[in-house]
């Protein structure tokens, strides 16, 4: 092929890229959850995803993909094209804690995926069965110093939000409680009402209902400020503990190598919908509050909040099977 005619051909391949990204997408987006179905992250998937189905009139299909922390739905993600078709909804245990907790993880958060919008966070709260004698975390650290390693502390498994919140709360308090992991927040929480476990730390998105229900009594959260779901309840630094400060989050990412301009077209979609005063309503009621930024964004917040549950990691000397 002479140079003429080979500029000609690179130059109209180079009008035909734009004009497929500009239809993205023109086929069903399969996007993968890495919990199971009904839980707080499959909620908030499920709703969003149908309002970008919605706005971008294409179905986006949720694939639940439950299991060893994460890892079975980011490695399903990693070897999907990259091509805009697959993403999943990713957490601080995908994008965060398993990097220092989880020994020969099968991904790389930063190598094998790209962030498209983090899109909601959530506190963790602090709660204990109704029948405990406790009213403030003050006097629960008074009565597990009482009884060290006789209060059961549940959580939704090992190296989630609410075990490691529990890990930094024992460092801080010197307090030896013990650690009962379960697998997902609702039977965490059944044995909880039920009183075979005391007390646990689990994310304002599911433990709500119960605070609300009056079935578990809250002492405190674990956000530097207090959450405007719950303005009554005080932060762990205002009800006298330093240094327990976590919260859940989440948020969409595709395979590295996926088109700028298909993250970027996702990423403004998302957006539009988080900024709307019905989609920040919905959040609420789920117990999420809303995050608008850009993949950069989402790549810092990522970074830092690796290294701060590497951190806690450490410190706790947390381990999971």
């Amino acid at each position: 092929m002479n140079r003429f005619l080979q500029s000609v051909s690179l130059a109209a391949l180079a009008l035909t890229i734009p004009i497929s990204f500009a239809a993205y997408p023109d086929k069903p987006v399969r996007v993968v959850v890495p919990s199971a179905a009904g839980g707080a992250p499959d909620t908030l998937t499920r709703y969003l995803v149908g309002e970008l189905a919605k706005s971008l009139g294409q179905a986006f299909v949720v694939d639940n993909k439950p299991g060893a922390a994460g890892q079975i739905a980011m490695r399903d993600l990693a070897s999907s094209p990259p091509d805009g078709y697959t993403i999943a909804y990713a957490n601080v245990v995908t994008h965060a804690i398993n990097k220092g907790l989880v020994p020969n993880l099968n991904y790389d958060p930063e190598k094998d995926t790209v962030g498209v919008a983090l899109v909601a966070f959530t506190q963790n709260a602090l709660v204990v069965n109704p029948s405990l004698s406790v009213k403030t975390v003050k006097e629960l650290v008074a009565l597990a110093k009482t009884q060290p390693d006789k209060l059961s502390m549940a959580s939704a498994g090992n190296g989630t939000t609410g075990h490691l919140s529990g890990e930094m709360f024992k460092v801080a308090t010197d307090i030896k409680i013990v650690h009962a992991p379960y697998r997902g927040s609702p039977q965490a929480i059944n044995d909880l009402i039920g009183g075979q476990v005391q007390l646990m730390f689990d994310n304002l998105a599911s433990i709500g209902p119960h605070i609300q229900g009056n079935r578990v009594r809250a002492l405190a959260v674990t956000g530097s400020k207090r959450s405007p779901l719950y303005p009554d309840l005080p932060t762990m630094a205002e009800a006298g503990i330093q240094n327990v400060v976590a919260t859940a989050w989440g948020g969409f990412v595709a395979p590295a190598n996926t088109p700028p301009a298909v993250v970027n077209k996702l990423n403004a979609e998302i957006n539009k919908i988080l900024a709307r005063d019905d989609a920040r309503a919905r959040l609420a009621t789920m117990g999420f509050e809303p995050f608008i930024g850009t993949p950069a964004d989402f790549a810092r917040h990522s970074r830092s909040e690796t290294a701060l549950w590497a951190d806690v990691i450490k410190r706790s000397g947390a381990k999971v099977d």
